[in-house]
Parts: structure tokens; C-alpha cells; sequence
């Protein structure tokens, strides 16, 4: 099949196909005689794969070693379960600073008038940041 139904059929933009065979993160698709590329379905999989993957906010290099160890069959389950959990850390780390963002625009918000008056603790608030 063609990069246009592979990445349908892996739910990939075409662009990002190519982007990963540059980087080596899936190997490069086999040529045909025209010189376009010829997926089968192991190379959709595997796209389908990465496509979850990075859909879960695994960096390409977790995604680079979640591919080493999907096809090492002597693999270690804990080394990918250790992969999950730093990307676990990653993800509590942010819910931790959007909450405290969250709770810095609410406060601004709850001091703003809102009125017609040009007086804005909100952008009082972001001048001052930017001089501090």
C-alpha cells in the first residue's frame, strides 16, 4: 500500500510517516519499482503503535525504546512498566503546574472588575512579571 492508506490506516498525517523514517524511529519503508514507498500491514502496525504511543505523550525517545522493546521478545515487562511510570511522573508534574496556573488566573480574574474602567490587575499583573 501507498504512504496515503498507510497513514489513513495508522491514523498518521503522511508527513509524520516520513518525519519518523528520517529520525530511524520505524525503518524506511520498502520502494517499488517507481520509487514510492510500499508499506504492508507490520509497517501500519507499527505506525499504529507509535501513533498510540505519541498519543499518550511518550517522547520519541520513550517511543524509540518502547520499539526496542516491542520487538525483543526477551524483553523485561518492568523496563516498560518504568518507561509508563516516568511518563506517569511527567504527567503529574504538569497537572501540578497547569493547577497552579489555574489558580494564579483565577485569583487575577476574581480581583479584575471587569467594568469599563482601564485599570486591570490582570495586566497589571503580567507588566509586572515582565519587569520583574
Amino acid at each position: 500500500m501507498n504512504i496515503s492508506e498507510a497513514g489513513e490506516r495508522a491514523g498518521l498525517p503522511t508527513k509524520t510517516i516520513r518525519y519518523y523514517e528520517d529520525i530511524g524511529l520505524v525503518e524506511p519503508a520498502r520502494r517499488r519499482d517507481n520509487g514510492y514507498r510500499d508499506y504492508a500491514e507490520r509497517d501500519v502496525h507499527m505506525l499504529r503503535f507509535l501513533s498510540r504511543a505519541r498519543g499518550l505523550g511518550f517522547s520519541v525517545a520513550d517511543c524509540r525504546a518502547l520499539v526496542a522493546l516491542y520487538v525483543d521478545k526477551d524483553r523485561k515487562s518492568a523496563d516498560v512498566k518504568g518507561i509508563a511510570l516516568n511518563r506517569v511522573a511527567d504527567i503529574d508534574a504538569k497537572i501540578t503546574e497547569l493547577r497552579a496556573m489555574r489558580a494564579t488566573l483565577v485569583d487575577l480574574a476574581e480581583n479584575c472588575h471587569g467594568d469599563d474602567r482601564p485599570d486591570c490587575p490582570i495586566i497589571d499583573d503580567l507588566a509586572e512579571k515582565l519587569a520583574g
